[in-house]
C-alpha cells in the first residue's frame, strides 16, 4: 500500500515538474529554428573583425533570452497555450521572467551604453510590432494561425540584420537582404509544415495538388524571382543556391509516394533544411 502511495506521489511530482517546465520553456521547436537560422546568418555575415565578436555574443544572449522570455510572460498573463494557475506556478513563471528579462536588459544596455548602436532601437521596434501583431492575429482564431506565424517570423528574422549591424556597424542594403531572405525561407517552412499537416491523408498527386496548388506554384515563381534579382545584381548569385534545397524539398513532396505523417520526423527534417540554408546563405554573403 505504501509502495503504491509513494509511486502515486512520485507521479504527481513528476507531472508537476513537467508542467512547471512547460510554463517557462518554449515548446515551439520550430520557432527556435526560425530564430537560430537568422541569428547564425547575421553573425556569420557580420563577423567582420575580431573585436566585434563580444558584441555579437552579447546580442546572441539577448536575442535568445528575449525569445525565451515570451513563454513565462504569456504563462503569467494567460495569453499562451498554458497558464500559471497556482501561486507556486505564478511564482515560478515570475522568477523566470525576472531572470530572463534582467539578462536581456543587461546585454542590451551594454551594447547601447552611451548612445552606441542606436539603430538597434529601429530593429527592436519592428520586431516588437511584429510580435504584438502576431498576438492579435492569434486571438482571432484558427483561420489566422498561419498568418500569425508569418508575421511572427518577421520579428524572429530581425535577428539577422541586427547581428549583421553589430558586426559591421552598418545597417545597409545587405542587412535588409539578410532580413528578407530569412523571412522568405521561414515563410516557405511555415507553409510547407502546415500543408503537410492539413494534407496528411492525401495519397495521390491530385489530392496533394488540390490542397497545396498555391504552394507548388510558388516554388518556380520564387526561383524565377531569385534568378531575375541575381541578373539585376540585387542579390549575389550564390544566394540562389541557398534556396535550392528547400525548393526541391517542397516540389518533390507532391510527386512522392504516400507516407504517414510523422510530426517529429518532419520537425527534424525542417531543422536540417534550416542548417543547410543558413550555411549556404552565410557563404553567399561573406
Amino acid at each position: 500500500m505504501k509502495y503504491r502511495e509513494k509511486k502515486s506521489s512520485d507521479s504527481v511530482h513528476e507531472a508537476q515538474r513537467a508542467r512547471n517546465w512547460a510554463l517557462i520553456v518554449p515548446r515551439e521547436h520550430g520557432a527556435w529554428g526560425l530564430l537560430l537560422v537568422p541569428l547564425f546568418t547575421g553573425v556569420a555575415a557580420g563577423a567582420a573583425s575580431a573585436h566585434h565578436i563580444w558584441r555579437l555574443l552579447a546580442f546572441s544572449v539577448a536575442a535568445l533570452s528575449l525569445f525565451w522570455l515570451r513563454t513565462p510572460v504569456e504563462s503569467l498573463i494567460g495569453t499562451g497555450s498554458m497558464t500559471a494557475h497556482t501561486p507556486r506556478e505564478r511564482w515560478t513563471a515570475l522568477i523566470a521572467s525576472i531572470l530572463l528579462g534582467g539578462l536581456s536588459a543587461s546585454c542590451l544596455t551594454a551594447l547601447m551604453w552611451r548612445g552606441r548602436n542606436q539603430e538597434l532601437l529601429i530593429l527592436g521596434a519592428a520586431a516588437g510590432f511584429a510580435f504584438v501583431a502576431q498576438i492579435v492575429l492569434r486571438k482571432l482564431g484558427r483561420g489566422t494561425r498561419t498568418l500569425a506565424q508569418l508575421v511572427g517570423a518577421i520579428g524572429l528574422a530581425c535577428a539577422a540584420p541586427a547581428a549583421y549591424y553589430l558586426g559591421t556597424g552598418q545597417l545597409n542594403q545587405r542587412a535588409c537582404l539578410l532580413w528578407a531572405a530569412n523571412w522568405i525561407f521561414a515563410g516557405n517552412q511555415i507553409h510547407f509544415v502546415q500543408l503537410r499537416i492539413h494534407a496528411a491523408r492525401a495519397a495521390t498527386f491530385s489530392d496533394k495538388f488540390a490542397r497545396g496548388k498555391l504552394f507548388l506554384l510558388a516554388q518556380p515563381l520564387l526561383l524565377t524571382a531569385l534568378v531575375i534579382a541575381s541578373i539585376w545584381k540585387a542579390i549575389p548569385a550564390l544566394m540562389i543556391v541557398a534556396f535550392v534545397p528547400v525548393l526541391v524539398r517542397g516540389t518533390q513532396w507532391f510527386f512522392r509516394k504516400p507516407e504517414p505523417l510523422n510530426v517529429k520526423s518532419l520537425g527534424w527534417s525542417e531543422m536540417k533544411q534550416g542548417v543547410v540554408f543558413g550555411i549556404l546563405l552565410a557563404i553567399s554573403l561573406m
